[in-house]
């Protein structure tokens, strides 16, 4: 799943320390789920969503291997 954290962080001028403390989660986490390592469940999905004030499908795009 590709998705586009690194950017938004960057406009929200967000460190990934900031956000994981803002949905509860480690800092290892954020970089993880960024380096595409982790698929975060769908409860962090939302919450960043709601961080960013976008939408999922604006931040998380599946690729053609998520169907397999």
């Amino acid at each position: 799943m590709k998705n586009n954290l690194r950017v938004e962080r960057a406009i929200k001028r967000m460190t990934q320390q900031q956000l994981a403390e803002k949905i509860g989660v480690s800092r290892q986490t954020i970089n993880a789920i960024e380096a595409g390592k982790y698929t975060p469940s769908a409860v962090l999905v939302l919450k960043m969503a709601a961080v960013f004030e976008k939408s999922v499908n604006e931040i998380f795009e599946l690729e053609d291997s998520d169907w397999e």
